[in-house]
């Protein structure tokens, strides 16, 4: 029997440039977009934090980690959502072992 949902992790980079309000509009539109498609579990602003390499000629990025449960296809569209979106250097959405 094929599972409904799969835990998963989500951590992306937005570009610490962008004003306060800016930032927090993006967290809201990734937690909005994962509570519309599934259960968000657990979101936790690390905030600004040295790059292990510059990215676009920047040192550091406002590190964001979103844990949440979804139908296995969403993640792909959430990636894409997410790689299309200004303001987002990086992103990476993994699975979780139960």
């Amino acid at each position: 029997m094929a599972k409904i949902t799969e835990k998963y992790e989500a951590l992306y980079i937005i570009n610490p440039q962008l004003t306060e309000e800016d930032t927090q509009a993006l967290v809201e539109k990734f937690k909005a977009m994962v509570e519309a498609e599934g259960t968000l579990t657990e979101i936790d602003e690390w905030g600004k934090r040295r790059l292990a390499y510059e990215i676009d000629d920047l040192n550091e990025g406002y590190y964001v980690l979103m844990h949440f449960e979804a139908k296995p296809e969403f993640p792909a569209e959430m990636d894409r959502v997410m790689k299309i979106t200004d303001g987002i250097m990086r992103c990476l959405i993994t699975t979780v072992e139960a």
